[in-house]
């Protein structure tokens, strides 16, 4: 088939393929390796809705990072992931306790609310962290009919604000958790960060942790599209199959979904991408850091940083490079930015040097 005449057939007119910012890993293009996955997986006919040979081995493929237990359901998208694990594991009179900062009660327009029709019970928290005490806020009023019933813990690994949960840590919120009768749900948009920072197997902060349903997030480390709902505790989820297609997440084409997730698990490309995003987080912290009127705000463990700084400044640099600012009150700003599995030193020192330029103006 001839392309239609004048049609453009050249992504550079429509951007510039060597540009880069820090507004999002979500920004980042595919990998090349999975790139090549796919199309691999691209020829000849296979079965629809997952009954592929590249979502069967997908099965046995993530068993060997989170246990024998495991079983993987693809998706779309992250927030249809975290849709489909919550509705999953909550009655219809059911609650979620999440840090206020979690993606599924910030960003996700309601879904959890709307679509899965649970509430959720927010907790504050001081670096997007929940810790037992902190649950015990709102893990009450278990037989109140007037209240929504506390029935899942959710956390995030990377969190909102790119601090990190140790094994220890999530370990302890399991047990306080199962100890009041509740689930525990991990969000892992960024769960291939953690694991490169931490340095310890996936399955060491998951299931032996005692998390029953992780959200498994690949878009922000490589993928096309798509992510997907791994149940490690089989008691802790029902009707996952039929929850998914009710929610407008069961890919018919599944394979192009399972064989990204594969691409990424069966070797070491998602931790290569996690650790070389987390690095360069590190490079430009480090730089930012010598800037006079820039303040780190959050420890910087994952490939997020969080900086402070004059709104002034702040606006200047972002008609240079694109990243979004977190907190807009005051005379001074807070940011984000993000850096990528494809984000280079270049990228890194350029912004840099571009934040000094714009803070000497203001000095």
């Amino acid at each position: 088939m001839n392309p239609t005449p004048g049609a453009a057939t050249d992504a550079s007119r429509h951007h510039d393929p060597a540009a880069r910012g820090f507004a999002s890993d979500n920004y980042a293009g595919a990998h090349p390796e999975v790139l090549a996955a796919l199309a691999l997986a691209n020829g000849g006919h296979q079965i629809a809705y997952g009954e592929d040979e590249y979502t069967a081995h997908l099965q046995d493929v993530v068993r060997g990072h989170f246990g024998q237990r495991a079983e993987t359901f693809p998706v779309f998208n992250g927030t249809g992931s975290n849709v489909v694990a919550l509705q999953a594991m909550v009655d219809r009179w059911g609650g979620v306790i999440c840090a206020e900062s979690a993606h599924i009660n910030t960003d996700e327009g309601g879904a959890p609310e709307r679509v899965g029709a649970l509430k959720l019970l927010t907790v504050a928290t001081p670096d997007g962290k929940l810790t037992p005490s902190l649950v015990d806020l709102q893990a009450f009023g278990f037989d109140d009919e007037h209240r929504a019933m506390p029935q899942v813990v959710s956390i995030t690994q990377s969190t909102e604000l790119g601090t990190l949960y140790t094994p220890e840590e999530i370990r302890a919120l399991c047990e306080h958790a199962h100890r009041h009768g509740m689930a525990v749900h991990l969000d892992g948009a960024r769960i291939a960060n953690a694991a490169a920072a931490l340095d310890v197997p996936v399955r060491e902060f998951t299931t032996d942790a005692g998390v029953d349903v992780v959200s498994f997030g690949g878009t922000k480390n490589g993928m096309l599209f798509g992510e997907a709902v791994i149940v490690l505790n089989p008691d802790a989820a029902r009707a996952v199959k039929r929850l998914r297609k009710l929610s407008l997440q069961l890919p018919s084409k599944m394979r192009f979904v399972s064989v990204q997730l594969e691409a990424l698990l069966a070797g070491d490309l998602w931790l290569r991408g996690a650790r070389h995003g987390n690095a360069m987080a590190r490079r430009l912290a480090g730089g930012a850091r010598g800037v006079d009127g820039v303040e780190i705000i959050y420890p910087v463990e994952s490939n997020g940083v969080f900086a402070r700084l004059p709104r002034d400044v702040a606006e200047r640099l972002q008609k240079r490079v694109r990243f979004y600012f977190w907190n807009e009150t005051g005379p001074r700003v807070e940011v984000r930015w993000m850096c990528s599995f494809d984000t280079t030193e270049e990228d890194v020192d350029a912004f840099v040097q571009a934040l000094k330029e714009e803070s000497a103006r203001t000095v």
